[in-house]
């Protein structure tokens, strides 16, 4: 029988083939952790937008109201309190240890604190080993005269972050290379 020819795959093949498919998982596999993080990153800028709008309405919600003299207590206050519905993710009081990808209140050190699930790309300055994001709030102060008179006035307020933190860019090439 030497005109049949048997059908299927070589070793050589199969081995190029495992090879391809090792690869093609393993770039896949970089990709679902990047966006992951992306995703994560964007739930994390959204909530804190949504509390500095909440932040900036009760501050003039105080205005509005003739209650100036209230206004320091924004700093000493959580801010989560002041939202209509909290974050899926907010654990309350600061509790060790604490889960990653939830916020908590920090009430000894007055601080809104993220834990990052995913924080591969994200850089915290001064830090050691700590991978939190924390944020403050501060009231913003400016200085008015009238009549003739100079006075200090909250005009605004803000949730700034304790140390300065960046997640790192993740540009396209990083994405598809």
């Amino acid at each position: 029988m030497k005109g049949v020819r048997q059908h299927g795959f070589t070793l050589f093949e199969l081995v190029i083939v495992i090879v391809i498919v090792s690869v093609l998982a393993t770039v896949f596999a970089r990709r679902l952790t990047i966006y992951q993080e992306l995703a994560e990153k964007a739930a994390m800028d959204a909530t804190l937008n949504i509390i500095k709008t909440a932040l900036q309405i009760r501050l003039a919600n105080l205005i509005i109201d003739n209650r100036q003299s209230e206004t320091d207590e924004l700093e000493r206050t959580n801010p989560i309190q002041w939202l209509a519905e909290k974050p899926s993710n907010y654990i309350g009081l600061y509790r060790a240890p604490t889960e990653t990808g939830s916020w908590y209140y920090d009430e000894r050190r007055l601080e809104l604190v993220y834990v990052p699930r995913s924080a591969e790309h994200l850089k915290i300055e001064k830090t050691g080993d700590e991978r939190e994001i924390r944020f403050r709030i501060r009231l913003i102060i400016d200085h008015l005269e009238t009549a003739g008179v100079r006075v200090n006035s909250v005009t605004g307020v803000a949730l700034i972050p304790v140390r300065p933190y960046r997640w790192t860019p993740i540009i396209t090439s990083t994405l598809w290379a």
